[in-house]
């Protein structure tokens, strides 16, 4: 576990429910403390943060890549090249079909 120069307490209010929860986390031995659950949860919560992180950074660097990477297409014409090749696919299974 990685440790910063001096830990810090503090208080936190929680609902009953999530109480009871890191009660018997606790109770039945999974953890030392209530305060091991809540640096546990900690870690799980920082983690889920730079993922979310990266997803958007990942995002962000792709639709930075589409809008660079070469002329517009007005949004009617993207659809009806769309359709044109979806008619052209039924057309093609139709005559496989035959």
């Amino acid at each position: 576990m990685e440790q910063t120069d001096k830990a810090e307490k503090i208080s936190i209010t929680l609902p009953p429910d999530m109480l009871a929860s890191i009660k018997d986390k606790v109770q039945s031995g999974v953890y030392g403390s209530t305060s091991e659950v809540i640096r546990e949860a900690m870690r799980l919560w920082q983690r889920n943060e730079e993922e979310y992180q990266a997803r958007i950074a990942l995002i962000q660097k792709r639709l930075e890549q589409s809008a660079n990477s070469g002329q517009t297409v007005p949004i009617d014409d993207a659809f009806d090249q769309i359709e044109q090749l979806h008619q052209q696919r039924m057309n093609m299974e139709k005559n496989e079909g035959l």
